[in-house]
């Protein structure tokens, strides 16, 4: 059963978390920042990060409170924003275990972590998630179009809220086709300059 908040921060600051923030001297920090509250629909911001990612990590729990957590990759934008409060992505066929959709099945709150390692940014989604395995055209209409791999079914994630984290600690890394792509356009432009000093000194053979 979904539990009613009365910051939309309390979805993570539980009273236990809260006390410990009092113990260890960050709580009236956070308690100023309740009052602006997170954030708990898809703005511009956030829309725009997930058109641009191309993997995140997804965790559930068992009912028992087992954790686990996924890795979930595919095109750029293939996590995608159904309205302001719904993500939604297509679940590829995989090991075949079932983990996620176990513990759903009896346990809907899910988290949503994904990593911008280039620009060193992370969003956090926290929320609710369901199965839909019977539904051909939504199952379809979130495939990636030529992205080989086969959708098994919808995982549909519900927003509670969202927020974002500090660059801190964050190691620099580089998507692999990102690299490819602007050392081809650097290799291009040194072949161009090559062409161009060729040209000149080939003219000022002539003229001499």
């Amino acid at each position: 059963m979904t539990a009613v908040h009365t910051y939309a921060s309390d979805v993570a600051f539980s009273p236990a978390v809260k006390a410990i923030q009092a113990r260890k001297g960050s709580r009236d920090a956070y308690a100023r920042r309740e009052q602006r509250g997170w954030r708990t629909e898809v703005d511009e911001n956030l829309e725009a990060f997930l058109a641009d990612a191309n993997s995140f990590y997804f965790a559930t729990a068992s009912a028992d409170g087992q954790p686990y957590i996924q890795h979930r990759g595919g095109p750029k934008g293939f996590l995608k924003v159904l309205d302001k409060q719904t993500l939604a992505f297509a679940d590829y066929a995989g090991n075949r275990q079932f983990i996620t959709q176990g513990n759903l099945s009896e346990n809907p709150k899910a988290y949503i972590f994904v990593m911008d390692y280039a620009h060193r940014r992370r969003v956090k989604i926290w929320g609710e998630a369901h199965v839909v395995e019977d539904d051909e055209a939504l199952t379809t209409s979130l495939m990636p179009k030529g992205y080989r791999a086969r959708p098994e079914q919808v995982i549909l994630f519900k927003i509670a809220a969202w927020d974002t984290n500090c660059p801190q600690h964050i190691p620099q890394k580089f998507d692999a086709g990102d690299v490819a792509a602007a050392l081809a356009a650097r290799d291009q432009r040194i072949a161009e300059l090559e062409a161009e000093v060729a040209a000149l000194k080939g003219g000022k053979a002539v003229g001499l």
